[in-house]
């Protein structure tokens, strides 16, 4: 995917929001006559990774394929507060009812990105990587993956489909951790990961011979104890409790991965503004 360029698939969800916000018309934009024009430029108020121009784009190519919007900044880049991001031009209806819709995509993702982007600098030397979760905006799956990557962290599985997690439930369910590898085996060619909340369930988790174990809240003891146990023969993510503070300390103990859920859903939207004025 380009900077400006969605899939029809993701131009379906686009669709989707816009249909959301204008039913069965934008009566207020109804008060601009329809060949007015106008030009518009958007703003950040805060410091921000760019996150989801081709989302923003998608909107107005919906509404008029004849918007112009021209980028000042690129996908991924960090920006200062105060900076223009783009300018657009065109019928000021189109600008007028796409607005809400491009905002709400353009601060959601950047937030994702940015925040994704503090984590990723915080662990940069460990050979650690941080990844997200399934912990999404509903409807937002992909876009936020997407956001995630751009700034600079990691997708773990995309859904249910991708990736066997086998959790406490699914173990109590199965009989055991072997028992639980094992039907996962049987079934499905994907990657099979475990989770564990104690170093006996890490040692059981071991001789099941998983792709990858979770370390579920575990201290920063028993890290480098199942780092040690381990000898590199499994990969290892750390889980829980996971914050901007102490993200270092637990890449430093030997973990492959740590996964965060609140890379997307404990996001605040950047604060951006769209002003608009008419062409006469």
């Amino acid at each position: 995917m380009t900077n400006s360029t969605l899939i029809e698939p993701q131009l379906a969800d686009v669709r989707a929001y816009l249909k959301e916000d204008i039913g069965t018309g934008d009566i207020t934009a109804a008060i601009i006559p329809e060949t007015v024009q106008a030009e518009a430029l958007v703003i950040t108020r805060e410091a921000m990774v760019v996150c989801g121009q081709a989302w923003f784009d998608g909107v107005f190519r919906c509404l008029n394929a004849d918007v112009s919007i021209f980028w000042h900044v690129q996908e991924g880049e960090a920006v200062s507060p105060g900076t223009t991001l783009c300018n657009l031009s065109g019928f000021a209806r189109a600008l007028l009812t796409g607005e809400r819709t491009a905002l709400n995509l353009l601060q959601t993702l950047s937030a994702t990105a940015t925040i994704a982007r503090h984590y990723a600098e915080a662990v940069v030397g460990t050979g650690c990587k941080v990844l997200d979760t399934r912990k999404t905006i509903p409807g937002l799956r992909n876009a936020q993956k997407y956001a995630v990557v751009c700034g600079g962290c990691y997708n773990h599985r995309i859904g249910l489909y991708d990736g066997v997690l086998i959790k406490e439930n699914h173990i109590v369910a199965a009989g055991s951790i072997a028992k639980a590898v094992q039907i996962a085996r049987q079934q499905s060619s994907v990657p099979i990961e475990v989770e564990v909340e104690s170093l006996l369930e890490f040692q059981e988790a071991i001789a099941a011979k998983p792709d990858r174990i979770m370390l579920d809240n575990f201290t920063l003891d028993d890290m480098r104890t199942a780092v040690v146990m381990n000898q590199n023969a499994i990969e290892l993510e750390a889980s829980g409790n996971i914050t901007l503070e102490n993200i270092r300390t637990i890449a430093e103990t030997g973990v492959d991965y740590i996964s965060i859920g609140a890379l997307t859903k404990n996001i605040k939207a950047i604060d951006l503004s769209m002003r608009i004025k008419l062409v006469h």
